[in-house]
């Protein structure tokens, strides 16, 4: 019975692998068919002239390279400020008793829960105000608003799982506070690091709405805006849109299989009560 029991599960785990897998697989099989064969009907599940034309066309557009850059400027910049940022706050949350300590944690957990499109039009005048849209750094500003607070909420678990008494150890051999994070608490932090950036690379490479609103110019929209060049007034261009959406995400795949044995530890040593 127990043996059946676990056939059944690792069934059931396959199954929803398979469906959450398949329009992956669909995705990058439509990027390697000919025209002909991407409408044909019945579908095929494997292509019968695989081809690299679509890749070549989407690499050889007239502002892909423009927008890979300012993807990779917007994403490491978002990531490395809400971590240095996010660091410093997450510590301070975890290690100091203060008024109002508890209140900044609710505020926190709120400011995720607002809906992005319900701050669109206030951020986009606020920026204009101060003369930054169409700007790379206005974009980079607006998504800490969002990468923040998951970022202070996240290491401030990780923080919280490092025994104190390192840090008061390493304060009696004549280290300072700032030295004390530095040595001792920081390195013990590079699997929390890793986690909370993946998650904030992630949401900083794939979000479309603001980054559309924010930017006018071709050539500072990022690839998820450049992804749209695929479909004109005359139709859409699939085999050109799947083999940019696949080159788009591979990017974070590549990072995410590279660190994954770190995000597995960070999010396990994360899981402490702070």
């Amino acid at each position: 019975m127990r043996h059946r029991r676990s056939l059944g599960r690792d069934l059931l785990g396959l199954a929803v692998a398979a469906v959450i897998g398949f329009p992956v697989y669909w995705m990058v099989l439509t990027a390697f068919r000919p025209a002909s064969e991407i409408l044909s009907l019945p579908p095929h599940f494997w292509p019968g002239r695989p081809t690299l034309a679509n890749f070549a066309r989407a690499l050889n557009t007239e502002t892909f390279w423009a927008n890979v850059r300012s993807s990779v400027v917007i994403g490491v910049g978002t990531v490395l400020v809400s971590l240095v940022v996010g660091t410093l706050a997450a510590f301070a949350l975890a290690r100091f008793r203060f008024l109002g300590r508890r209140a900044f944690v609710v505020v926190i957990l709120v400011v995720q829960m607002v809906p992005l499109t319900a701050l669109i039009i206030p951020v986009y005048l606020l920026l204009n105000d101060v003369g930054m849209t169409d700007s790379i750094a206005g974009v980079i500003i607006t998504y800490l608003v969002f990468t923040l607070p998951f970022t202070v909420w996240m290491l401030r678990g990780f923080i919280a799982g490092v025994p104190v008494e390192l840090e008061e150890a390493a304060m009696v051999d004549g280290c300072s506070r700032l030295g004390a994070f530095r040595r001792v608490v920081l390195p013990l932090l590079a699997p929390g690091i890793v986690a909370t950036s993946v998650f904030a690379l992630v949401q900083a490479w794939n979000e479309y709405v603001l980054v559309y609103v924010l930017l006018s110019t071709p050539t500072k929209q990022t690839v998820s805006i450049w992804l749209v060049s695929f479909q004109t007034s005359f139709g859409t261009d699939y085999g050109g849109l799947m083999a940019g959406a696949t080159l788009t995400a591979l990017p974070v795949v590549v990072f995410f299989l590279v660190v994954q044995r770190r995000i597995a530890s960070g999010l396990a040593a994360g899981a402490v009560k702070g």
